[in-house]
């Protein structure tokens, strides 16, 4: 059965919204930003795991249209800031992320609910169909996003943005095995223009998100598996996934809660996850040091600096790390992501490792505890849902 979904507006958006008997999804019809997500819809306990930015409603004038959204997960092309190039001004990640979706559609068959929505880019001339799907008695999202007719070399992916608190370390994360990780290059430790404090080590590299370079002397390495820390800091680094056939996932444990939200993603379309750890570290408008979140962007990219720099000669992709992902006009690229989120028996603790069954992940902590989640991981290289 095909309809038209529900429309409402929600934290200032206009949203598309649909749910089934676990999960309900609110999608905003400008960006297309996935939230607020509630899992575990009709139990006594639902978890909303999603950040939304808290200056929504407060009628500012703010120059970033990605930043009048910003909330939950969005799919970004190009992936990273605005920039002058292949063809016009990019917009910080792209008309996807920022532009209006169109033409959406819900079908339900079998268990299976899917919103599908379009959009034709301007800047960069194609088209992209979006659609979500969830299916009964899953805790999961499946995000499918197919680009047709461009040609270029672009960064993209996904930006997931999870909602922080005031108790310190209250989110450990983890992710599947890495080559490396590096902090961001841009100049770091001083007060920047636009306001903004950092406080890990600029081009820094690191073997484990556990140990990483600081500015301080008195305290040369911080932990970026926990999350908020370093309070009025703004910190990005970015990891390299090893080579693995099959799924890369990442971990976000929040223990006093008593859930585990996961993202999983072929490694070979999104070779990097991009950390960014906002904790009251950006002070110019809209920011102004009230926002506290955490980023968790699957990617393929140079860190958050656009297309210029993701798509030339870099030292990334130098090393063989892809940075920028070939699209061309005869043959439709597409990105399969899964997020969702799963329960956690006490004393869980961070995941130390994943293990994938059949319709199945489990997660297997550094205590030695386990939580599983029902999911058809097999749509990250199938694009279907059901058929492993």
């Amino acid at each position: 059965m095909t309809s038209e979904p529900r429309t409402e507006t929600i934290a200032s958006q206009p949203s598309w919204v649909i749910e089934n008997d676990e999960v309900r999804v609110a999608l905003t019809l400008n960006g297309g930003h996935m939230a607020p997500v509630t899992f575990f819809l009709n139990s006594g306990t639902p978890v909303e795991p999603y950040h939304i930015s808290p200056w929504h409603g407060e009628g500012l004038s703010i120059q970033d249209p990605v930043l009048r959204t910003l909330r939950g997960d969005f799919f970004c092309m190009p992936f990273g800031r605005g920039s002058v190039d292949k063809g016009g001004m990019h917009s910080t990640h792209g008309e996807p992320a920022t532009s209006t979706w169109g033409e959406g559609s819900v079908e339900q068959s079998g268990g299976l609910t899917q919103i599908t929505a379009l959009m034709s880019s301007s800047t960069l001339k194609g088209r992209i169909s979006k659609s979500i799907s969830f299916v009964s008695g899953q805790n999961a999202v499946y995000i499918r996003h197919v680009l047709d007719g461009y040609d270029l070399r672009a960064p993209l992916g996904h930006h997931a943005t999870l909602a922080g608190s005031e108790q310190p370390d209250s989110l450990l994360i983890a992710t599947s095995p890495v080559q490396f990780g590096r902090v961001s290059p841009r100049p770091q430790g001083t007060f920047e223009s636009g306001g903004e404090y950092s406080a890990l080590l600029a081009g820094a590299t690191f073997r484990s998100i556990s140990k990483v370079p600081t500015v301080w002397k008195e305290m040369p390495f911080d932990s970026c598996a926990a999350f908020p820390r370093r309070r009025g800091f703004c910190d990005i680094v970015q990891v390299y996934n090893k080579v693995t056939r099959g799924p890369a996932w990442v971990s976000a444990v929040n223990p006093s809660q008593g859930w585990l939200w996961f993202s999983l993603k072929d490694p070979a379309v999104l070779p990097s996850t991009v950390f960014w750890m906002e904790n009251h570290g950006r002070h110019g408008d809209p920011w102004k040091g009230r926002n506290c979140c955490l980023g968790i962007e699957d990617v393929c990219g140079y860190f958050a600096m656009g297309l210029p720099s993701s798509a030339k000669r870099n030292d990334l992709n130098q090393a063989g790390i892809p940075t920028a992902t070939k699209l061309s006009p005869g043959q439709p690229t597409a990105v399969n992501y899964i997020q969702g989120v799963t329960r956690i028996p006490r004393g869980f603790g961070r995941v130390r490792t994943a293990r994938f069954e059949k319709g199945k992940v489990s997660f297997i902590s550094e205590t030695g505890k386990t939580a599983s989640a029902a999911v058809d991981h097999s749509f990250l290289f199938s694009g279907a849902i059901g058929r492993q």
